[in-house]
């Protein structure tokens, strides 16, 4: 009966969100019923609610707030396009994949993917009119690096909302991540990019009909520097931990390298740097910060309502009938995580509501102590991306953006997201052997 009812919770997820009813409102939906047709009280449900709300903000909402203030500030200030000029310019156009992949590396971990695409979209086109290059030469690997930064690694929504669900570590996540995502990055971009360069597109003359407007950039060293602090400060907290004796400098460090002090640090330094040193008014810099907020506020209800569902999953009893239910078909629950997310994002098409309604199913697997919650958070992260075609709007944009037929779309994005998602599952198989 409980099976029955989580796959129904299931499919009417999917039904809710093929009728363009908003994830938000379709996940606390589900979320009741579900814990109503699982034989909770009324009152009981209520009380996951709550309780699911205060946990899961509890333990997100600052970091993903933070870090779309970080992009936006990035943005406005000229620190991305500064980034991404000079290692077009560093690399030349020989090495012209691997400029475009380092840059939507690098631009891809304090922006979020939409955010990052837009951004990048005019300098693919100018790279690939000037270098005389096919466009899909140059737009896989800024694509794939925008990709996979997305689903891996904090502070993106998706990997923040399963380290606290998972009640991983963010730095342990963040160091397994970058380690998987390299390999996967340079086969999934630059690899692929080179056999589909054969596939003839037109370069649309929209985003080179014009200079943009010329503005003052920052310097390279703070743009570089301040857009990569939190991975900085987060990985020294981790290194501190392990290695130095518990004195004042490993407290310091290990405070410094906290996610949501990181990120506060690095944004007030933006501020200084990108808005206030920059010629801008506080006014103008504060406006930017709003701007990040409002961008971001619908996806923090949504992971919010997928903490709910996890959190009436967990009240009603539910999860440890998972936990034996993955046990019964001898399934190794990475792969298991694995399974589920892909099979979600294949007919739910986003790629965030994928993980987070996953996350409701194989919680209990990571409770019970028999893998590794990191490895779950990226287990679950490679499945979010398998498969991506019509339903997922993350499709539309590359072929509408780049002027592509269907078949071409599936032929170069869905195979590149499909690509990710198994070369991402190999390697936290592989680390798991490790770890």
């Amino acid at each position: 009966m409980q099976l029955l009812v989580i796959f129904s919770a299931i499919c009417f997820q999917i039904f809710l969100t093929y009728k363009k009813v908003s994830p938000f409102l379709s996940l606390l939906i589900v979320a009741i019923l579900s814990g109503l047709l699982l034989g909770m009280e009324p009152m009981q449900v209520i009380k996951s609610l709550e309780k699911g709300v205060g946990n899961t903000l509890g333990g997100l909402a600052l970091i993903i707030c933070l870090g779309a203030i970080l992009g936006k500030i990035l943005e406005a200030g000229g620190a991305v396009e500064k980034i991404a000029t000079t290692l077009i310019n560093s690399f030349g156009q020989h090495n012209i994949q691997w400029a475009i992949l380092l840059t939507g590396f690098l631009i891809g971990i304090p922006l979020y993917y939409n955010a990052g695409f837009v951004i990048l979209v005019p300098l693919v086109f100018s790279v690939a009119q000037k270098a005389k290059l096919s466009l899909l030469y140059v737009a896989i690997p800024m694509a794939a690096s925008l990709s996979t930064t997305h689903c891996f690694l904090p502070p993106h929504p998706s990997p923040v909302f399963l380290v606290n669900a998972f009640k991983a570590d963010m730095g342990k996540t963040l160091i397994y991540g970058f380690i998987i995502t390299i390999p996967i990055v340079i086969i999934a971009g630059p690899l692929l990019g080179r056999l589909l360069k054969g596939i003839e597109v037109t370069i649309n003359s929209l985003f080179l009909s014009g200079d943009r407007a010329q503005r003052k950039l920052p310097a390279a060293f703070p743009s570089f520097i301040i857009g990569l602090l939190p991975v900085i400060l987060i990985t020294l907290a981790v290194i501190a931990n392990q290695f130095l004796p518990d004195q004042l400098p490993k407290k310091i460090l290990v405070f410094m390298g906290d996610p949501t002090i990181a990120l506060l640090l690095s944004v007030l330094l933006a501020i200084w740097q990108f808005g206030l040193r920059g010629g801008n008014t506080m006014q103008t810099t504060m406006q930017w910060l709003s701007e990040a907020i409002s961008g971001i506020a619908l996806i923090v209800l949504i992971i919010t309502a997928g903490g709910v569902f996890k959190q009436v999953l967990q009240d009603s009893g539910t999860d440890q009938y998972i936990a034996s239910f993955s046990s019964k078909w001898l399934m190794p629950p990475l792969i298991f995580g694995w399974a589920v997310t892909a099979f979600l994002r294949v007919v739910i098409g986003s790629a965030t509501v994928a993980g987070i309604t996953a996350a409701g199913v194989v919680t209990p697997l990571v409770a019970s102590g028999v893998v590794s919650p990191e490895l779950m958070v990226l287990a679950v992260g490679a499945g979010s991306v398998f498969g991506s075609h019509i339903n997922d709007s993350g499709f539309w944009m590359f072929k509408e953006f780049f002027g592509l037929s269907l078949k071409q779309t599936f032929l170069s994005w869905t195979v590149m997201e499909t690509g990710i998602s198994i070369l991402g599952l190999i390697g936290v198989l592989i680390l798991n052997l490790f770890i």
